[in-house]
């Protein structure tokens, strides 16, 4: 049995990805680490501070040493540290809206991205613009910073922060090819947010676990090619 160890920086994301990893690997061994204490500090700083880091790269050893084939780096606002860290790590890091950014690059050319952080938009926008870059493609990006919906949801008013992503995506919908939602939390809104605004939508959850999936069955097909 093939084993996943998914790192989250905070609770919201784990129920929902292991239904997407129920639907789409329900034959994988899935490991949680959560440690909340890190949208914490990335949220109070604007940035990946060098602790957050740090503890980051030291649950991608641990995920290593619980016999991961694959490592998922869940929370957008920190998927820069599996740049660096890749390298000192013997298994692969999937960051959850890598194929996310992919597809929004390769397909669309005015990308509109939401956020409720802006420690989570700027670098969801970059990792869109690198995968651009890399298909040789100019493209456009519209921030949709949703102001309030992150303290709205915390305050425990989740109706009001589904209210300010609403008025958000519709306002910055209007000149966009498509919706990339820059948070896998916000997942559970995709329908209603392209209902809303009769545009595509992207979100990394289903994407994410598409691309674990699609290494854990190459690492299966050298397995099967060692052994024949």
């Amino acid at each position: 049995m093939r084993t996943v160890v998914a790192i989250y920086t905070g609770q919201g994301l784990a129920d929902p990805l292991k239904a997407v990893f129920k639907e789409q690997l329900p034959n994988v061994r899935l490991v949680n680490i959560i440690d909340d204490s890190l949208i914490g500090d990335v949220v109070r700083a604007g940035h990946v501070p060098p602790g957050v880091a740090r503890r980051l790269v030291q649950y991608y050893h641990h995920g290593e040493e619980l016999g991961a084939d694959v490592i998922l780096n869940t929370c957008s606002s920190v998927g820069e540290v599996v740049d660096s860290a890749s390298s000192l790590i013997g298994v692969p890091i999937v960051k959850i809206d890598q194929a996310m950014a992919a597809k929004a690059a390769a397909e669309y050319s005015t990308i509109a991205v939401l956020a409720t952080l802006p420690s989570t938009l700027d670098p969801t926008m970059r990792l869109i613009s690198k995968e651009a870059t890399l298909l040789g493609k100019e493209i456009k990006l519209i921030q949709g910073l949703a102001v309030g919906a992150f303290d709205s949801l915390v305050g425990g008013k989740p109706e009001e922060h589904d209210r300010i992503l609403l008025e958000t995506a519709k306002r910055i919908s209007e000149e966009a090819d498509v919706l990339v939602l820059a948070q896998g939390s916000m997942a559970r809104m995709a329908q209603s947010l392209h209902e809303a605004t009769g545009k595509p939508v992207l979100s990394s959850p289903h994407l994410g676990v598409e691309q674990v999936k699609v290494i854990l069955e190459q690492l299966d097909r050298e397995q099967a090619g060692n052994n024949s």
